[in-house]
């Protein structure tokens, strides 16, 4: 089949191309200009996308198959034209469930935190215990190596995105993904481009849980009020992890060292090692424990797997060490997460200077609506230094974070905090302030400028002229 994909470049959409051309298919797609990593797989697929949105470009893939991503609006050409010539198009969570779900266990990994990493977990654990899973996630395993696989086992591992799925379906993307087992790690606000309140958010994980069959399965996080509300009357099984003394897979005896984390997991009988810290990563391990023991695999086939995991790419990954500074990329993007993410950090480096480097890119972090609560969880740091909204033009003023203003609040709490715009001035003012030893903690969903690489070769070049 020739499948034609608009918005290839997505993280989801790029893994889908992955997917079709694993199974055989001629696949092609459109996307603005594209940049590491998703760049890197379409060319390691030997696709060559075409660069900007045409009519022309339907005529020349030919396509048999249209997969509209949720970044096409219905003014898009290639969109226009696709349904101008009767061609069969899907949104890209109808395309997986139809061409890859069917006859499999689809396992949702859902969620306002977490998701990725618990898929990344869950898929590797699996393939570890020789289960060859298949699986689609937001996010790169590092001992995955990648973030789709067809897989010839029962199980197939989806992340489970609570955002709308295309122009022609303003609903989830999670209710395509026919789930016969669903994790759910939190409900809290997000997505404020879509999402009214966090009762409008919540409502599409209560529709979730009604879509589980009666002999399935749903894994909740017993310290997530909202959460367990939500499943109270769902259809089927309902299992509690987490770190909730009601939890029925709660981590005991826990034990943190430099090397990670170990503990004894209540009803699996069973002593567990991560190479992770933090306790959201120890609810995240006990959740994914969870599912997998609930579903079959028996907990000593498990152990393995976590003790050698590497975690995902861009969560809480060290990028280098340069002048005895520390250079750590996260995806944190909500106060909630930021929060987990510092705390997680300094327990990984107790006696370390924690700079918090935060850039609001997402739709939700560019907006007002948590801006008192990030400045509460950037003071968790010992400096920090917000940047300037991502395209901060395009939110309108009345709706806008502030970004001098959460840093100004950082400062009356009690840490030092700067408001610096961009990446230069911040990279310029790091590399001038900090000192041997610190850990440079950069929080952004998006590239931020280039600012990684730039630290880490402008603080590398400091200590080889000092």
């Amino acid at each position: 089949m020739r499948v034609h994909m608009l918005g290839i470049g997505g993280t989801g959409m790029g893994s889908l191309a992955g997917l079709f051309v694993e199974a055989g298919h001629t696949v092609t797609g459109t996307d603005q200009k594209l940049y590491p990593p998703m760049s890197e797989q379409i060319a390691s697929l030997g696709i060559a996308p075409f660069e900007g949105y045409r009519a022309e470009n339907i005529e020349a893939a030919d396509p048999e198959l249209v997969i509209v991503g949720n970044v096409i609006r219905s003014d898009n050409p290639e969109a226009q034209e696709a349904i101008r010539r009767n061609i069969q198009y899907r949104s890209m969570p109808q395309a997986l469930a139809e061409n890859f779900l069917a006859g499999r266990t689809p396992l949702v990994i859902a969620g306002t935190h977490g998701k990725t990493t618990c898929a990344t977990l869950a898929a590797w654990l699996l393939a570890e215990a020789e289960e060859k899973p298949g699986f689609l996630i937001g996010g790169v395993g590092k001992n995955l190596g990648r973030s789709y696989e067809i897989g010839s086992g029962p199980f197939f591992v989806v992340e489970g995105d609570e955002y709308d799925t295309a122009f022609f379906d303003k609903g989830p993307k999670f209710l395509h993904y026919r789930p016969q087992a669903a994790i759910i790690t939190s409900i809290e606000f997000d997505h404020a481009d879509i999402y009214r309140d966090v009762d409008h958010i919540t409502s599409s994980f209560e529709r979730l849980t009604k879509i589980l069959p009666p002999d399935g399965l749903i894994v909740v996080n017993a310290g997530d009020d909202r959460a367990m509300r939500t499943v109270a009357d769902a259809p089927c099984r309902v299992v509690t992890y987490g770190s909730d003394a009601a939890a029925e897979y709660r981590p005991l005896d826990v034990e943190v060292t430099e090397a990670g984390t170990s503990f004894e997991m209540k009803k699996a009988h069973m002593r567990f090692r991560m190479p992770m810290w933090g306790e959201h990563n120890l609810d995240n391990a006990a959740g994914v424990l969870a599912l997998l023991i609930e579903c079959g695999v028996t907990p000593d086939r498990l152990t393995r797997g976590l003790e050698n995991f590497e975690g995902v790419k861009r969560r809480q990954e060290l990028l280098g060490v340069a002048g005895g500074i520390a250079v750590i990329d996260d995806f944190a993007h909500h106060p909630t997460a930021v929060a987990k993410t510092i705390d997680s950090i300094r327990l990984r480096y107790p006696r370390r200077k924690i700079w918090a480097i935060f850039e609001p890119r997402s739709n939700t972090s560019r907006r007002n609506v948590f801006q008192h609560e990030f400045a509460k969880s950037l003071a968790r740091a010992d400096r920090v230094i917000v940047a300037s909204p991502y395209l901060a033009e395009k939110i309108p003023d009345a709706e806008r974070l502030d970004s001098a203003a959460v840093a100004d609040e950082v400062n009356n709490i009690g840490t030092d905090a700067r408001h610096i715009p961009d990446a230069d001035a911040i990279a310029a003012f790091i590399v001038e302030n900090a000192a041997s030893g610190d850990v440079l903690l950069i929080m952004s969903n998006g590239g931020f400028g280039g600012l990684h690489g730039k630290l880490l070769t402008a603080l590398a070049h400091r200590h080889g002229n000092g």
